[in-house]
């Protein structure tokens, strides 16, 4: 079933707990980007038998490259982390499925026969580098689209393109609101039994060590989400209750050849399958998860209750909501321990965070076949498929 010519273990996952983005209140507001990423990269080393000049190169999501997140964060992070300098490094954009996509960068490399020992990961301040492409372009280097893609696509903001789809595939406010109290029960339900125990690694803040997903919100209920205006058009449906958060995180993962992992000693978590990315379009631009889901599905023969734990970014629940129409099928085994609206969405973490949850989720399960799918600005998407080892 694996298209890869060399069999690729992810012999451990970590993350941080996901601050809210927020300059005052977000839990990282003292911390910087390189901070995030590094500590990540120190807890794989620490937990792992592999000393940091086995690693041959690092890959790194980021969205924002600008500011702190600028010239390379993720070789910024593993100097500043203390890392050898010999090892090198890059950081990737592909929008929202900027982690994800370094993973699969890495996954490349490896199979290919390039390298045998990778990190991979993401990272996203939005408290310290904010979300904002149009004032910032135009502020600093000029238009990031030029009229003649303007009008071409007819390129609108992420916020909108969410709303198109609740539009176009039916799906009501309340329904919406049904999938964010659900992510938060469902984050918050995890937290309480330790699910997030092993994958979340502390935080050295100014106010102390932290673990905590800052996001959760297990008090909400239907009311207040109902009670909530939308954010993005007037008489819409899509609110900042029923959208992702705007968050700071990391992510990074251990990925090792088989047969060199075996000989180091090292048991994994998971094995990877298969990778995909997809174009979409760029207006209803969140649409990607369907394709990168058939994409998956198709080119390994199986079926979609074939595959035991799936996650679906939750970008906006019209993108959950859309992803669950098209497949016609319950949300039993998708986001089981809640998703980007309650735990929350640092832009080029998410991909390598879903990753790491579902990698843990399936250690130890002796071949259950996990999938993880992104929609990403401007049409495109994202999807890896892995079996638990």
């Amino acid at each position: 079933m694996a298209l890869h010519a060399r069999e690729l273990a992810i012999v451990d996952a970590v993350r941080t707990g996901i601050g809210r983005g927020h300059p005052e209140k977000g839990q990282y507001r003292g911390v910087h980007a390189n901070e995030l990423l590094g500590t990540c990269y120190r807890a794989l080393l620490d937990r792992n038998e592999v000393e940091a000049d086995q690693i041959e190169d690092v890959v790194a999501g980021c969205v924002s490259q600008y500011g702190e997140q600028s010239i390379n964060v993720a070789r910024n992070a593993w100097l500043q982390a203390g890392l050898p300098e010999e090892v090198p490094a890059m950081t990737v954009d592909r929008q929202c499925g900027s982690g994800q996509q370094a993973l699969n960068i890495a996954v490349a490399m490896i199979a290919s026969g390039v390298n045998d020992v990778m990190v991979a990961g993401g990272v996203e301040h939005m408290g310290h580098v904010p979300f904002s492409f149009e004032s910032r372009w135009n502020e600093e280097v000029g238009e990031p689209w030029p009229e003649a893609l303007r009008s071409y696509h007819d390129v609108i903001p992420q916020g909108n393109s969410a709303e198109l789809i609740a539009e176009r595939w039916g799906v009501s406010r309340e329904e919406m609101d049904e999938l964010s109290l659900r992510s938060h029960r469902l984050a918050h339900q995890a937290w309480k039994d330790g699910r997030f125990n092993r994958e979340v690694v502390p935080v050295s803040t100014p106010d102390g060590e932290t673990r905590a997903d800052q996001g959760i919100r297990p008090e909400t209920s239907m009311e207040k989400l109902a009670a909530l205006k939308p954010a993005f058009k007037e008489g819409g449906t899509v609110t900042a209750g029923n959208s992702s958060q705007i968050s700071d995180g990391a992510a990074a993962i251990l990925l090792v050849e088989a047969e060199t992992a075996k000989r180091l000693g090292l048991q994994p978590l998971a094995v990877i399958v298969d990778q995909v990315a997809v174009g979409v379009d760029p207006v209803t631009m969140l649409t990607g998860p369907t394709p990168a889901t058939r994409k998956l599905l198709d080119r390994n023969g199986l079926a979609l209750d074939e595959i035991s734990r799936i996650e679906v970014n939750e970008a906006f629940a019209s993108v959950l909501a859309m992803w669950q129409h098209d497949f016609e099928v319950e949300l039993d085994n998708v986001n089981v321990q809640g998703g980007a609206i309650a735990l929350g969405h640092p832009l080029g973490c998410s991909g390598a965070r879903l990753i790491t949850t579902l990698a843990h989720q399936l250690a130890g399960s002796g071949g259950d076949l996990g999938m993880a799918v992104m929609c990403c600005r401007g049409g495109l998407g994202t999807g890896t498929l892995i079996r638990g080892a």
